[in-house]
């Protein structure tokens, strides 16, 4: 094995790979796009607020939505597509990339991806 395949993360059930490394260059395409649900859980509302120095209400208030009984974080739209509200548009990078949501860790292995894997090969320069 060569030290460009150690790079290259494999989950078990997708037909691809991904190289990490491509995030460098990529400039956030995952956090861009369409409209779309970034959902958080308790845990994860509680790491953010606290890495932000917000109280948890604060950052409900300005930072998320509420669907039915779930919260996903804002988007912006800017030029019009959607970004996630803490994508810094300018440096092309997460603002709380260090408490990110699990969804944000997961992508590109979402289980829609097992069927839509033509997607994310357009939308992510990683998938090897």
């Amino acid at each position: 094995m060569n030290n460009s395949e150690d790079k290259i993360i494999r989950v078990e059930g997708f037909d691809y790979g991904f190289d990490s490394f491509a995030c460098k260059e990529c400039e956030g395409k995952c956090c861009v796009g369409e409209s779309g649900y970034i959902w958080v859980t308790s845990e994860e509302i509680k790491k953010i607020s606290e890495f932000l120095k917000l109280n948890e209400n604060e950052f409900r208030q300005n930072y998320l939505n509420k669907v039915k009984y779930k919260f996903s974080i804002k988007e912006v739209l800017i030029g019009g597509s959607y970004e996630c509200i803490f994508f810094d548009d300018k440096e092309k990078k997460c603002q709380i990339y260090e408490v990110r949501p699990k969804q944000c860790k997961t992508f590109p292995f979402w289980d829609y991806f097992k069927t839509h894997e033509k997607e994310v090969r357009e939308e992510c320069p990683g998938i090897v």
